[in-house]
């Protein structure tokens, strides 16, 4: 295959193919189960014999929890943790693998189950009995296609068998143990089981694999007389660990993000053991587990007399996310601030955009998701990711009337709340925005309508949303109380302004998709709310009466304001009356430096991004910090975790800032949906001195650099990608151009100094 631009240039490629899911009637295979549960793993076996030569062969399977399958011992496929996590009380995923080269010779098909999502502790409501699994169990088919064109079809029935492995417990939270002197397991024949609830459908969830691995950075002897492993990194993922240690031997390993004093911590994860388990058989193996995974950085290591670093490595595991993101800076602590946006994401894409990966919770908190998903565009292909983070949304929704709840997928939670739900209508327009593909609006569209009528009915005549609890601008730092969650702006005027700003939302969708009459119903909808809003959140002379950081960029987000220039300055006041420091939560940090620079006040942005002290993003960084924490002060200056209740040190909310540095610090922002046409707009602070950045979009590569010379003056260059156009404001004087495709260079001397106050060469020069 071949393909030619009108420039002349030429690219070949060998074949591809691709092959569709198997039919509605294609399963011939049924549910098997072991004849009872007990803490040994269940093994599923069957020999499989081919009575011709093989040309092809395919494996289709469904195991819950989670499943691993081998051919001969040895595992076939590189993904970890598979059938994977949704709402499997609505839809069930299988896989498939091709294994023609495993089927060509006979041999015996082995199927190992865990508890994982479905059948172990998971879930943020605590119950005796998973809130979705009713016991360990199996569906699978191997499709063997000959070389004369027939086919054989081996699915699961009750002639296969079934033993047990030497892995006695696995857990998502706590972890996995495994006893290699328990005696051999005796074998049974399988049973046929009840299916479960969900509908059995081709994946959705993209491969989760280990696309990286950490040696060890050094081996630590803590003061409290400890062996822990340093793999210099926060990340998500398990270990590889080989042992030789006498029969009987008890290894522990266990996890945590950070030291206190010096010696091995793990308060901050509450209830996760996080730990692996191993009683030795006095045989050499390599250690890896099958039914976990761990956030971590630190190993805390027993029963091993002598660790060696190069005995010990660390996958890392997440969704695989190409990457399309790349920005370098000339501040080293920024750089460092990109890199812990970069790894916060990869830590908690796996599989469900998770709040935190190391602690007893781990779940798909809406309210995350949603703020960080432009960031999560600019930095990996997250599209197909969210797809099937909203599939599971939708199907929430579908038995709740509506309503979104709080995490997804829900494992029985119903709590709703302004500014978490509304990822539904959030994520799919950014989506849009980002990959110009309309066919997610149109597979979620009844989802945001969903979402906004359900609110419309919570609301009725008297303001009944006001009054439901919301989380508010979570995490904030002008609450009444200092070490408190909730922030300091009005919870009320948090939903008002954020169920106005859905109906926004879902009036462009519905104007996109051509449905006028909703189009023209919500709009109607939004003008009757934003007269609500400014009747009961602003004076008649126009001053907001939500007088926090937050407060502020609400109204000039969505424009209620009767006066923006009024709420402008006085979100300027508020952030000088405050030393210009943030004090924003989760639904006002997003929104700081983006609307600081819309309106004019870049300079403030920048003094936040590059503030080192706290509250500020280059706090952590100083700290150490290899990812982005929970909370803006999540370890206190003297290296002490802050709290150890409710504090994750992988949380990528606070990541966010990276998309606003992507679009408006490099300058590279959408004006056509997928970036078709772009806005290069850059701006520059002297204290940053350069910018490199590329974004591979749905079009095509982006490219945006500037840097401050050594004389003052500007150097800038871009790159338009073919079949695209671009829009070209230089600050400064540097003017307005129009782009065609290729590369675009430019060097002038700016219209201002780049001293403290950035003032006007022109209006230094009259003043002297």
């Amino acid at each position: 295959m071949s393909v030619q631009t009108d420039a002349g240039e030429e690219e070949s490629s060998e074949s591809h193919f691709f092959e569709t899911a198997l039919a509605e009637d294609g399963w011939q295979a049924s549910w098997i189960g072991a004849e009872e549960e007990e803490p040994r793993h269940p093994v599923f076996f069957r020999e499989i014999r081919p009575e011709k030569e093989v040309l092809s062969a395919r494996l289709y399977i469904c195991g819950l929890g989670l499943y691993e399958a081998r051919w001969n011992g040895e595992k076939i496929g590189d993904e970890y943790l598979t059938p994977y996590c949704n709402n499997y009380h609505s839809w069930l995923q299988y896989q498939t693998y091709d294994v023609t080269e495993q089927m060509k010779q006979a041999g015996t098909l082995s199927v190992e189950l865990g508890n994982g999502w479905y059948n172990g502790r998971y879930g943020f409501i605590r119950r005796p009995q998973p809130y979705y699994g009713d016991g360990k169990k199996l569906i699978a088919q191997a499709v063997l296609t000959y070389a004369d064109g027939s086919k054989e079809v081996i699915g699961t029935d009750e002639s296969w068998q079934v033993s047990r492995s030497n892995i006695c417990f696995s857990n998502i939270y706590d972890g996995e143990q495994r006893d290699d002197t328990l005696p051999a397991a005796e074998t049974a024949g399988a049973m046929s089981v009840k299916p479960p609830r969900g509908k059995l459908t081709a994946r959705y969830s993209l491969p989760v694999r280990a696309w990286e691995v950490l040696p060890v950075r050094q081996i630590l002897h803590t003061p409290a007389g400890e062996t822990v492993i340093d793999v210099g990194q926060n990340m998500t993922g398990i270990f590889r660990l080989r042992v030789h240690e006498p029969r009987g031997t008890r290894i522990r390993l266990q996890f945590g993000e950070i030291l206190q004093e010096g010696n091995f911590y793990r308060d901050n994860l509450r209830s996760a053991r996080a730990e692996y388990i191993y009683v030795s058989d006095g045989t050499a193996r390599t250690l890896e587990p099958r039914f976990t995974f761990y956030g971590y950085r630190y190993v805390k290591v027993e029963g091993i007399a002598d660790l060696r670093a190069e005995d010990f490595s660390a996958p890392v595991l997440y969704s695989r996310l190409p990457r399309t993101g790349y920005m370098t800076t000339g501040n080293p602590l920024v750089n460092q601030l990109l890199s812990n946006v970069s790894w916060g994401q990869k830590g908690n894409f796996l599989d469900v955009p998770t709040d935190c990966p190391q602690r007893d919770e781990r779940m798909g908190w809406t309210g995350d998701a949603q703020v960080f998903s432009g960031t999560a565009c600019y930095l990996r292909d997250s599209y197909p990711f969210y797809v099937k983070y909203l599939h599971d949304m939708y199907t929430e929704q579908e038995a709740l009337d509506g309503a979104v709840p709080d995490v997804i997928p829900g494992f029985g939670m119903t709590s709703v709340s302004a500014a978490w739900g509304d990822a539904a209508c959030v994520i799919p327009m950014k989506l849009y925005e980002m990959y110009g593909d309309k066919s997610i609006l149109e597979k979620q569209y009844d989802s945001m309508k969903a979402w906004v009528e359900y609110i419309y009915r919570v609301d009725g005549e008297d303001f009944g949303w006001r009054r439901r609890f919301h989380y508010g601008d979570w995490l904030a730092l002008d609450g009444a109380e200092p070490d408190g969650c909730r922030g300091g702006t009005e919870e009320s005027y948090i939903a008002d302004t954020q169920y106005r700003h859905c109906v926004l939302l879902l009036t462009e969708a519905a104007e996109i998709l051509g449905y006028a009459d909703d189009s023209a119903k919500y709009a109607r909808l939004a003008e009757t709310l934003l007269a609500r809003i400014r009747d009961e959140y602003f004076t008649p002379t126009g001053r907001c009466a939500i007088p926090t950081q937050t407060g502020y960029l609400l109204a000039l987000r969505d424009k209620t304001a009767p006066d923006e220039s009024r709420i402008v300055q006085a979100l300027q006041k508020k952030l000088a009356d405050n030393g210009g420091r943030l004090q924003t939560g989760f639904v006002g940090t997003p929104l700081l430096c983006p609307l600081l620079t819309k309106y004019g006040d870049s300079e403030a942005a920048f003094a936040l991004l590059l503030h080192e002290e706290f509250p500020g993003w280059l706090y952590a960084v100083k700290l150490g910090a290899t990812t982005v924490w929970e909370r803006w002060n999540s370890v206190d200056e003297n290296g002490r975790i802050a709290e150890n209740g409710m504090n994750s040190l992988n949380h990528y909310a606070y990541g966010a800032v990276a998309e606003w540095m992507y679009r408006d610090v490099a300058g590279i922002a959408p004006i056509s949906p997928g970036f078709r046409k772009a806005l290069l707009a850059p701006h520059m602070h002297r204290d940053l001195g350069k910018v490199e950045a590329k974004y591979l979009s749905a079009a095509g590569a982006w490219e945006s650099a500037w840097e401050i010379l050594e004389n003052g003056d500007v150097e800038y260059r871009c790159s338009v990608p073919f079949g695209c156009t671009a829009e070209l404001k230089l600050p400064y004087g540097g003017g307005e151009y129009l782009l065609e495709p290729g590369v675009f260079q430019r060097t002038y001397t700016p219209d201002v100094s780049w001293g403290a106050d950035m003032k006007s060469k022109k209006n230094e020069e009259e003043k002297q």
